[in-house]
């Protein structure tokens, strides 16, 4: 059975602590860090090691490509999504053959390492946003769909499930989450307008997606990972999603509005959210989990759905994944470095 929490270890192995946490019934998930990489046969064994203590574990990392990719040492650079949107404007059928490609690419490495998907892609735009920027596919909508879609067609043709953060957008608030409160003073209707389109209309490829620890405040004054407005009644009543919901990581400074790292799953929980993510915090995903133990476990056919196709194989210090995969990571490269 699945849990709700997911939560991250400090290593490149497992430690006593981090196997007697993974048994407990509402973890449900673990994130590697760039700290838990040394190479892929180091991530298949700790992988592999995980899902000996619990076979139903969900495993999950930021492979987004530019300047959030965990996965490096050994494995493919992947491009900033805002590069395809620059070679867009001039090339579009390269750009989505390419965007495509990428997402493939990404997806079959993560998958081959015993990951079961990506956080990715971020579908905000790349507009005022400081932490957004590039990894944003373009500026505007009808850039992003496109892109997006091929992009999620190739991650589909690996085998892996697809997260779209970071509803309703992030794009056009400045502030970073990380860091600060963020805020954005827009009507509903503006953002509807703008920032939700690209979700509303990627939502029949996605299996999952991260609401923004941003606060609508004309619209509700919860972040929108704690919002049973956002969540209930716009994501799953008005707008029909139904796959899994994640909230965004809750150790973030935005998530602090809700209180400790206790209040802030379960107002997660309570607002929607399938899952909760507390990262890098052993001391506050302990007093998460402890606040949640007495809850029902979450949707199990809903999060099922997030497991990847991981494949049974031999994995060395270096990927060797055949002749697609060596063919596909040399155009990509060739497409980072121009």
């Amino acid at each position: 059975m699945i849990g709700a929490l997911m939560l991250d270890i400090a290593g490149t192995e497992l430690t006593q602590e981090d196997i007697a946490l993974l048994q407990a019934p509402q973890v449900g998930g673990m994130i590697l860090f760039g700290r838990n990489i040394e190479s892929p046969a180091q991530v298949r064994a700790l992988t592999d090691h995980m899902r000996r203590i619990r076979p139903d574990i969900l495993i999950a990392v930021d492979q987004e490509g530019g300047r959030v990719q965990r996965l490096k040492q050994g494995f493919s650079l992947l491009p900033a999504m805002g590069k395809f949107g620059e070679l867009f404007l001039s090339e579009p059928e390269k750009a989505l053959s390419l965007a495509e490609q990428s997402g493939w690419l990404m997806a079959t490495e993560v998958l081959a390492v015993g990951i079961d998907f990506s956080f990715a892609p971020v579908l905000d735009l790349n507009d005022i946003s400081d932490v957004i920027g590039d990894r944003g596919f373009a500026k505007n909508i009808q850039d992003i769909v496109p892109l997006a879609s091929a992009f999620l067609k190739g991650m589909k043709a690996a085998g892996m499930a697809s997260t779209g953060k970071h509803f309703p957008g992030h794009g056009s608030v400045q502030a970073d989450s990380h860091v600060a409160a963020a805020i954005d003073s827009r009507t509903y209707d503006e953002i509807y307008a703008k920032d939700m389109q690209t979700f509303i209309k990627l939502m029949p490829q996605l299996d999952a997606l991260m609401p923004a620890h941003v606060i609508y405040n004309q619209v509700d004054p919860n972040p929108a990972g704690f919002s049973p407005y956002w969540i209930q009644t716009v994501l799953r009543q008005q707008l029909g999603f139904d796959g899994v919901l994640f909230s965004d990581d809750l150790s973030m400074q935005a998530a602090c509005v809700a209180g400790g790292a206790d209040a802030r799953i379960q107002a997660a929980l309570h607002a929607g959210c399938d899952m909760g993510l507390v990262c890098n915090d052993r001391a506050a995903a302990c007093v998460a989990l402890e606040g949640i133990s007495q809850l029902a476990l979450p949707n199990q056919a809903r999060l099922e759905r997030m497991r990847g196709q991981i494949p049974n194989v031999n994995v060395q210090s270096t990927l060797h994944l055949g002749e697609d995969w060596a063919k596909v990571r040399d155009q990509v490269e060739l497409f980072r470095l121009s």
